[in-house]
């Protein structure tokens, strides 16, 4: 279902040729359109006619309006159910392609090729397709897994340094919540860029990959890979709704330092863990201003998390470092505590 390309893009022309589709529809950004499309359109052999579909960038394209324009794009263009939708990009372009092809005409096939380290490694591996809601992050989506998943790890060349570390957050929370080696590798890595990154790909996509195989429909042990987007999914929203988006892994790793130590208070993981893996992600992620969020905004949209049931607050939670745990309900006190704790860190 993975598979890492070649420079001649030779699997995906394969994949393009056994196949019978009727038309192929690519969708990109502004960015991937300059970058990245070049690069696919230059190395695609197809005989299928093909049309470019390009969105703004950005987090806040990611909404039902967007949806509607490429739905009706395709229906303009008398797009036919054997017809392939191609997803070039980062996990706006993954999330939302996967989402208009999954309920077009009842769902068409499409892949990812993923074009972000935040993408290749999580967004586009697992099925989930959405877009957001308001503010609210992924509230509207379907479970559709993609025909394959293409990676092309060069174009993570093409990338600035604020994408790279968003994605890489994302494998940070790989290692710890299922394989304390590949934690301990990666934070190994003391100049963060393309090169130190590329070789760790491959075990996290795997992690990953396994995890969803697992658990497709998130019923049990796929929450574990929410550790760290409960807390930080919130701030993502907050700062959403204040026109003033956030990358995505600038969220989770802000969450997984709340989160870490919410593990200590629930007297799950020791606090020598909890003060390590803190230590270990700051290292790498400069402190989020969350000072114009009270805790009463932070705790309503908790409030709304997709993991909750009964109307009581969900945690995926470390139990150790390369273990976690689900479904796990806090007090308020200690999740008051755990924000509590990350302002603190600013002064510190």
């Amino acid at each position: 279902m993975i598979t890492i390309l070649n420079d001649d893009f030779s699997q995906l022309n394969s994949f393009l040729h056994e196949k019978s589709f009727s038309r192929i529809f690519i969708l990109v950004d502004e960015n991937t359109h300059e970058y990245c499309l070049p690069v696919l359109l230059g190395n695609m052999e197809t005989d299928l006619g093909f049309e470019i579909l390009e969105i703004e960038a950005g987090e806040e394209m990611k909404n039902i309006q967007t949806a509607n324009q490429l739905w009706e794009i395709l229906t303009e263009m008398q797009a036919d159910r054997k017809a392939l939708v191609i997803n070039l990009g980062g996990g706006v372009i993954t999330d939302m392609g996967g989402f208009i092809a999954s309920t077009y005409k009842r769902g068409i096939q499409f892949i990812n090729i993923p074009t972000t380290l935040l993408s290749m490694c999580d967004a586009s591996i697992g099925g989930k397709t959405g877009i957001d809601l308001m503010h609210y992050k992924n509230m509207v989506g379907t479970f559709a897994f993609p025909e394959q998943i293409f990676i092309y790890p060069k174009f993570l060349e093409t990338l600035p340094f604020k994408e790279l570390r968003s994605g890489f957050a994302e494998m940070l929370k790989h290692g710890l919540i299922a394989d304390k080696a590949h934690w301990e590798s990666l934070i190994q890595i003391h100049k963060l860029d393309v090169e130190a990154v590329v070789p760790h790909i491959q075990t996290s996509m795997d992690i990953k990959q396994d995890v969803v195989e697992k658990d497709f429909h998130e019923r049990n042990i796929r929450k574990t890979l929410n550790f760290g987007h409960t807390i930080g999914h919130s701030v993502e929203s907050l700062c959403l709704s204040q026109g003033n988006p956030i990358l995505h892994g600038e969220a989770v790793a802000m969450g997984m330092i709340c989160e870490a130590h919410l593990a200590f208070l629930e007297n799950l993981i020791s606090e020598e863990e909890a003060a390590s893996v803190i230590e270990n992600i700051q290292r790498y992620y400069p402190y989020l201003d969350i000072s114009d969020f009270t805790d009463e905004s932070i705790t309503a949209l908790l409030m709304n998390d997709k993991k909750n049931t009964d109307s009581k607050i969900n945690f995926s939670l470390l139990t150790g470092i390369g273990s976690c745990t689900y479904d796990h309900q806090c007090s308020q006190e200690n999740i008051l505590k755990s924000l509590y704790f990350y302002r603190k860190l600013n002064n510190a």
